[in-house]
């Protein structure tokens, strides 16, 4: 079973990644959340996998961090109704700490805001997933959390590009304070910029 896969990024889209490795290209479902976050094609990368196999095919989706494929793991093969796409977009829409805080608190308002998850999926979700599952991602999530130093700089980017768009300077800083929660740090500016005009 493939667990992780490290090589060389050849492709990659909004919800997708092909790497290369060792000369043989894997094709990976990824969320955006990931997407943001991925180095220019041409580097090397590596990322974990969750690998679901169905009738005469594999599919492969891929997360930067552990946490980030165990939450995916956890939320398709635990909870009914749950499955890897809808789990895709899920984590596309919210950062895995959002996730987790959203769960851990109960908060079923802002998993409905993931596309595809009405107001009675989000509370199976949390009804479903135990406390001691979410308690050990959550134990991984703060781990694997890095202060990334170009965050403040590319928020400045993301306030200034609201700013000039019309923007008060408070809507425009609680837009994009906003955004960085649920996407996380390291995405890029103009990703952050979407997030906050349609927020």
């Amino acid at each position: 079973m493939i667990i992780s896969l490290e090589g060389i990024l050849t492709e990659s889209d909004v919800l997708s990644a092909t790497i290369d490795v060792g000369g043989i290209g894997y094709s990976v479902s990824v969320p955006l959340t990931v997407s943001c976050k991925l180095p220019p094609v041409g580097n090397r990368m590596k990322l974990q996998i969750y690998a679901s196999y169905g009738e005469n095919q594999q599919n492969l989706y891929g997360f930067l961090t552990r946490a980030e494929r165990d939450f995916f793991k956890l939320i398709v093969e635990k909870v009914s109704g749950v499955g890897p796409r809808t789990a895709l977009n899920i984590m596309s829409k919210l950062s895995l700490s959002a996730l987790v805080g959203a769960v851990e608190s109960g908060d079923a308002e802002i998993l409905a805001k993931c596309h595809g998850i009405g107001k009675k999926s989000a509370e199976r979700i949390i009804m479903e997933l135990s406390d001691r599952d979410i308690a050990a991602i959550a134990a991984k999530t703060e781990k694997t959390n890095q202060p990334n130093a170009a965050t403040s700089g590319i928020a400045n980017d993301a306030i200034a590009a609201l700013l000039s768009l019309g923007y008060k300077s408070a809507d425009a800083e609680k837009a994009v304070r906003k955004s960085i929660e649920l996407l996380g740090d390291g995405a890029p500016a103009e990703t952050i910029i979407r997030s906050a005009l349609n927020s």
